[in-house]
């Protein structure tokens, strides 16, 4: 049997994955093991497929998902924490031909700012908002967040989420599927390769949708914080699996074609 050469390698047919340039070469300063970086991944070929780089713009605010300008190759503009939602509308309304996307993190979203959300939400904008959900703030300290679950342990819940004194946990993705104004709503995830599949199909369908000028797409993907939740990355996503999951099921929940 014949041994292949790295020229053979290199060749266009014997290729089984290549980066999509629309990533950088910035070396990942996530945590090992984040799913940050997939979704990063997700995001970028679904706009290179697409085709659309040049006219793509995104928003990410504070937080971990501020990190995003490092590592997407697209025209990105920073917004205030949580103003993503409202910052995506005046872009897109002042260059409606552009596709415009929101990356923001479930502190910022679902918390300060969830009035931004919940409104863009409800206008049925004709942008696309990825929201990534860890249950956690990551960058700030690992304080318990609006999506932190019951018992779930944190910075400012060291003895786990009470709901009698803390409240419930948000379901902000079901809360913004009641509106009129969205049109495609749905909760993926990232941690195994037919999750990252299924995940990409939910962004390609949610840019496909303002390619049409049908309305607000939002995708939620469930993720994991290993060093918030103080794990290991396999830890973590055994975790998520076991706990998130449950509370938070994957699937599509508002379809409108």
């Amino acid at each position: 049997m014949s041994q292949i050469t790295k020229e053979e390698i290199r060749q266009p047919e014997n290729l089984v994955y290549k980066k999509t340039e629309l990533l950088t070469d910035n070396p990942l300063s996530y945590c090992p093991g984040c799913g940050h970086g997939t979704a990063h991944r997700v995001v970028m070929e679904v706009i290179d497929e697409m085709g659309i780089q040049e006219q793509t713009i995104g928003i990410a605010p504070v937080g971990c998902s501020v990190l995003a300008y490092e590592f997407m190759n697209v025209d990105m503009q920073q917004a205030a924490h949580g103003r993503a939602p409202a910052l995506a509308t005046a872009v897109k309304r002042l260059m409606p031909e552009k596709f415009v996307f929101t990356y923001q993190g479930d502190g910022d979203l679902a918390a300060i700012g969830t009035a931004e959300t919940i409104h863009a939400c409800n206008r049925g904008e004709n942008i696309v908002i990825i929201f990534i959900n860890n249950g956690i703030y990551g960058m700030t300290g690992g304080q318990m967040a609006p999506t932190t679950l019951p018992g779930m342990k944190s910075s400012t819940s060291p003895y786990g989420r009470d709901v009698a004194l803390m409240g419930n946990p948000l379901k902000i993705t079901e809360l913004i599927a009641q509106l009129p104004g969205t049109l495609y709503v749905t909760r993926q995830a990232v941690h195994t390769p037919a999750a990252v599949r299924r995940a990409k199909r939910a962004v390609r369908k949610a840019f496909e949708n303002q390619k049409l000028n049908k309305g607000l797409s939002f995708v939620e993907i469930v993720s994991n914080c290993n060093s918030g939740w103080k794990m290991t990355p396999n830890q973590s996503n055994e975790w998520m699996v076991e706990n998130m999951f449950p509370f938070y099921p994957l699937g599509d929940i508002k379809v409108n074609d």
